[in-house]
């Protein structure tokens, strides 16, 4: 079953979103806490979704959401910046599942686009990400702003 994520599901999310950081390597880079997730998630207006994939009761994955825009098209997307089904859980429908709410989502509210990116180096995800029809975006290279060097942009230094 997948159902928007509730109050109480943000210690199991946040614990997810470790297990995540821990595969991809990046566990050292996770600061965000349950009381972060649940100021995004539950805090008025939103600025932050997620879905679960519900197992007897229990969160067994994940997705984690937000709006997104594009100029081109003139109309919301949504970028999907977290999906994660817990290695148990895995080959029983829950992550294809949890894909297949958010592009309801998009049909029914107009949305043209679900975008979400992945590390080169996960095989299986790419493999499964391209067996529902998504297509890599191999000319566009993602570049991120963080640290000192965002610190000094924001003050002129740079």
């Amino acid at each position: 079953m997948i159902r928007p994520a509730r109050a109480d599901d943000i210690p199991a999310i946040h614990q997810m979103i470790r297990d995540l950081a821990s595969f991809e390597r990046s566990l050292h880079e996770v600061t965000a806490t349950e009381d972060d997730l649940r100021a995004a998630l539950l805090g008025g207006p939103p600025s932050l979704f997620a879905h679960v994939a519900d197992e007897d009761g229990q969160p067994v994955g994940f997705a984690l959401w937000f709006l997104s825009y594009s100029t081109w098209l003139g109309r919301h997307g949504i970028y999907l910046e977290d999906l994660y089904v817990k290695p148990e859980h895995r080959g029983q429908g829950h992550g294809r599942a949890l894909l297949a709410e958010l592009a309801r989502i998009c049909a029914e509210r107009g949305y043209p686009r679900l975008e979400w990116a992945v590390l080169n180096w996960i095989s299986p995800a790419r493999r499964f990400y391209e067996s529902l029809g998504a297509v890599p975006m191999d000319e566009w290279t993602v570049y991120r702003l963080t640290g000192p060097a965002l610190h000094a942009l924001a003050s002129g230094r740079r």
